[in-house]
């Protein structure tokens, strides 16, 4: 069973984890391949244990948690039961950058084993939700151009707004910025659908 929950504390190493395989696999190609291996989990465990608390313009961090069955097994070993873990998470608050949308996805992150089961529809639902609960008529979120997930943002009714050059360790991509004005277009698109729908 996937969980869809507010991130605690303790959940930071989780994310952080799902940060770095999902950026290592979304990114291969993309960005530098040096790059990709020196993320840091410890790193971003301390980046993810201040976001979770930082409640400045409606900063939120949801987690998808799966446990026993949904978690994939080491290749060779039974089923063995496990305690819940991250295997996806979403963050955003109130737009950092003005003029474009109200509320921003500043993160969306799923284990590629997890990505036909919903997890980034239910993620996005949560965040909407929650910018919609602080008063935000619109949401917007980057992605960066050669990212394949920017179909799953269009898929869920978002339009491009603006393109533009930003350099990711050092080097030169380009990020293009999908808006969902208003709001309700995402909060309809995410409408729960049953797990692997």
């Amino acid at each position: 069973m996937i969980c869809i929950r507010r991130a605690r504390p303790g959940d930071a190493a989780g994310i952080a984890a799902v940060h770095v395989a999902a950026w290592r696999s979304a990114y291969a190609g993309i960005l530098g391949e040096r790059y990709l291996a020196s993320l840091s989990e410890p790193r971003m465990t301390a980046f993810y244990e201040r976001a979770i608390m930082d409640r400045r313009d409606g900063h939120a961090v949801f987690v998808a948690t799966a446990g026993g069955g949904d978690q994939p097994t080491p290749e060779g070993d039974g089923p063995v039961p496990r305690e819940a873990a991250v295997v996806g998470f979403a963050s955003g608050g109130r737009a950092r950058r003005r003029g474009l949308a109200e509320g921003e996805v500043e993160t969306l992150y799923v284990l590629d084993d997890f990505r036909e089961r919903a997890v980034g529809r239910r993620l996005m639902r949560a965040m909407a939700a929650h910018l919609r609960a602080i008063g935000c008529n619109s949401a917007m979120a980057w992605v960066l151009e050669d990212n394949p997930s920017r179909f799953f943002y269009r898929h869920l009714g978002g339009r491009m707004a603006m393109r533009e050059s930003i350099r990711v360790a050092g080097q030169g991509v380009e990020q293009v910025a999908m808006v969902w004005d208003p709001i309700d277009v995402l909060l309809a698109a995410t409408l729960t659908t049953p797990e692997g729908s």
